[in-house]
């Protein structure tokens, strides 16, 4: 099969086998991309209309590279027509322009007929986003919280505390103190390290099991948090 682009002339007219197979093959590819996002996807913003926009823009990508071929007048043209459509929708999660990106790569390497770049692309493509996905690469095992309790300031709990933190945590730093209830008690605010994510519980009930100590509460930090 020829190439789409020549050096020089005008574009090649595509027998309409042709146009089919490389729209046939971008949609196949599109699909592979959509579902190693569907696999892979771990964030809070899932949406399966993001999906369909991964599959079809491979398929309008594809459908402008083979009408512009190597003429720069409809190349020029298409990019002028283009610059009248503003794309307002958010996109939260860097991770999810890749993904499009990734399509939009697959769509031109499917209109110019460079078949073996668009499979070979997109396996390469699937096989590093599965193994970023489920290896452990980039992630933390760190489970950080905020701890937050009341106490009388005649208490010596705070003198048995640090026991309690050698048992649960790995780390415990104080970033704050203040007066509470008229200074009648102090609030104090405590980073913790956690040993396990499962002892959050325990450490709680171990805290307010202090004499004095009232209003104990452990607020877990997240890496990411979307709203």
């Amino acid at each position: 099969m020829e190439p789409l682009f020549d050096s020089v002339g005008a574009t090649r007219t595509l027998a309409p086998i042709e146009i089919l197979y490389s729209l046939c093959l971008s949609f196949v590819l599109g699909l592979v991309i959509a579902t190693i996002y569907r696999w892979t996807h771990q964030g809070f913003s899932y949406a399966r209309s993001f999906l369909h926009t991964i599959v079809l823009a491979t398929i309008v990508i594809t459908i402008m590279i083979m009408a512009i071929g190597n003429n720069m007048a409809r190349g020029l043209g298409i990019l002028g027509a283009m610059a009248f459509v503003r794309f307002r929708t958010p996109i939260r999660d860097p991770r999810d322009i890749i993904f499009l990106f990734a399509s939009l790569a697959v769509g031109i390497a499917s209109g110019s007929q460079v078949f073996l770049i668009a499979v070979m692309g997109t396996l390469f493509f699937s096989f590093t986003a599965l193994f970023l996905a489920w290896s452990p690469f980039a992630s933390r095992r760190e489970f950080e919280g905020l701890l937050r309790f009341m106490l009388p300031k005649d208490s010596r709990s705070m003198e048995v505390l640090p026991e309690v933190f050698t048992r649960f945590c790995s780390s415990a730093d104080m970033v704050a103190m203040r007066d509470a209830i008229q200074g009648e008690v102090d609030e104090f605010s405590f980073q913790v390290r956690l040993l396990d994510p499962s002892y959050k519980t325990d450490l709680v009930d171990a805290v307010a099991k202090l004499e004095g100590i009232d209003e104990v509460s452990l607020i877990m930090n997240r890496t990411t948090v979307e709203i």
